[in-house]
């Protein structure tokens, strides 16, 4: 009875409203301080708001990261939140059709990880002007983008560098395997691998591409092994998956002692690491962080909000001395 009567009462105050307020009532938009709720530009609330991410990949764990990342923040926001990307990051023409699919859809905000700059701008420029424009993890650079969302690769990539350096001592021999052939992201995580060999007094033998998979860097350290029999100290990688494959060729040629540096800090690296395998550290960017991130200021540039040109995201040398801490707080991350 008591329901019966508040809700009674709840409906005579809102018709007197509705009788009393007019043009004043409509001033004012439901939803109240709830900013999940509040009105985008162009008078859409949130939950109209559709978001469009294209990745990498989505057949890694690290981009599995980025993704995670995104979901929680359209969770949290209210927002509709799209993630897809190619089957591998060497499918460039693949992720420039989903870039233009997603576009050709009517979304309000695209957030790109490009596999090859130039295609990815080539594929965004019809949308510069009329919605925001996104990069994460990597940066597409292109004229009037409304953020990077992601980790200086060339800073990250020299960290992890140094800390190998410090183990093999002066005067060691490196090689580098890098990425994808034209990928910014792998030409940034070289250059800083070289910077600081550079600096620590290493001499980097050789650099050669893996094409960013296991099999593809096995093949290559397997030549670099070849090429230089007994003379390499540091292997130092553009991701975990290369690193793996790396390790991958060294267990095969009878190898057990040998400092291989991943880039990613995916969990599987990370456990190999605390297991005592060759591979012994890797730069843990912070993926669920910067997926969070980029749809946080897809939204806020969709509001008509100011959104800092770049937004960092710190990384970290994981070892086996904060493996499994780092560990603990992927874990937590996820739920």
């Amino acid at each position: 009875m008591k329901k019966f009567f508040a809700l009674l009462l709840a409906l005579v105050m809102s018709l007197s409203l509705v009788a009393c307020g007019g043009d004043d009532a409509a001033e004012e938009p439901a939803g109240g301080d709830d900013a999940a709720n509040e009105e985008a530009a162009g008078g859409e609330t949130a939950s109209d708001v559709n978001i469009s991410v294209v990745l990498k990949t989505l057949s890694s764990e690290y981009w599995g990261y980025v993704e995670a990342g995104c979901n929680a923040a359209a969770a949290d926001l209210g927002v509709n939140v799209t993630v897809v990307g190619p089957g591998a990051e060497s499918e460039i023409e693949q992720q420039v059709s989903m870039i233009e699919q997603q576009i050709g859809a009517g979304c309000d905000a695209i957030i790109v990880a490009p596999n090859d700059a130039g295609a990815a701008s080539g594929a965004l420029s019809s949308a510069i002007g009329t919605i925001p424009v996104l990069s994460v993890d990597t940066n597409v650079g292109i004229d009037g983008q409304t953020t990077f969302v992601g980790t200086s690769n060339v800073d990250a990539a020299k960290e992890g560098g140094l800390w190998a350096a410090e183990q093999a001592g002066e005067g060691a021999n490196a090689v580098i395997i890098y990425g994808q052939e034209g990928d910014n992201t792998s030409n940034m995580r070289r250059e800083g691998y070289q910077a600081a060999c550079d600096e620590a007094g290493v001499t980097v033998l050789q650099a050669l591409s893996g094409q960013n998979t296991t099999d593809g860097a096995t093949k290559t350290m397997e030549d670099l092994l070849n090429a230089y029999p007994d003379q390499i100290d540091i292997v130092l990688c553009h991701n975990d998956d290369t690193a793996i494959g790396a390790m991958n060729a060294c267990k095969s040629a009878g190898i057990e002692d040998m400092i291989i540096v991943g880039f990613d800090g995916n969990a599987s690296a990370v456990d190999l690491i605390l297991a005592g395998e060759m591979i012994k550290a890797t730069v843990a960017q912070q993926p669920y962080e910067m997926g969070y991130q980029a749809v946080e200021a897809a939204l806020a540039a969709i509001n008509g909000e100011t959104v800092e040109e770049v937004i960092n995201a710190p990384v970290t040398v994981v070892t086996a001395e904060n493996g499994q801490e780092y560990l603990d707080s992927l874990a937590a991350m996820q739920g």
